[in-house]
């Protein structure tokens, strides 16, 4: 939550728009309560039957936050943030500028949290890894602008030696 703010006030996102990310950032997974605790704490791949159903957490989410309609303004955030920016990615198959901004957003800094934080598939990895890998993916998976935000907010490599 704390990082996907950080690139939106960087991308000078209005107070509304914060406001909605915010909500979106802390609520984004809350569809994981419906997926097997044995899924989500597996320790090795999951297979195409568990990784099918890890998939519909966006929807079970956006079915939890549906009749509360103080949330209705977040729900494309929730929804989309598993989209990819060249339309492979998952529930619909968006692309581009089809996929909510603040998704988009979302998507850079739940992909980083995800990389850097120790999970009970793998450790965490070393933040220039990270970044190597977001980096990477920039006009793939991720909006490029906010691969840009990432990098000038969160990742400055030190000047070489002369």
């Amino acid at each position: 939550t704390k990082l996907a703010l950080k690139l939106a006030d960087h991308l000078n996102l209005n107070r509304k728009e914060l406001e909605d990310l915010h909500r979106a950032a802390l609520l984004h997974d809350i569809g994981k309560l419906g997926i097997s605790s044995a899924i989500l704490n597996k320790s090795g791949k999951l297979d195409d039957e568990e990784y099918h159903a890890m998939k519909t957490h966006p929807q079970i989410s956006v079915r939890i936050l549906e009749p509360i309609e103080e949330y209705s303004a977040i729900i494309p955030i929730v929804s989309q943030h598993h989209e990819r920016f060249d339309g492979k990615g998952y529930p619909a198959g968006l692309s581009g500028n089809s996929i909510h901004f603040g998704a988009r957003i979302l998507a850079v800094a739940d992909v980083f949290d995800a990389l850097i934080s120790d999970r009970p598939y793998r450790d965490g990895m070393p933040l220039e890894r990270v970044m190597k890998i977001i980096q990477e993916e920039s006009g793939r998976q991720f909006d490029p602008v906010v691969v840009e935000a990432l990098v000038n907010t969160t990742y400055r490599k030190a000047p070489k030696a002369a």
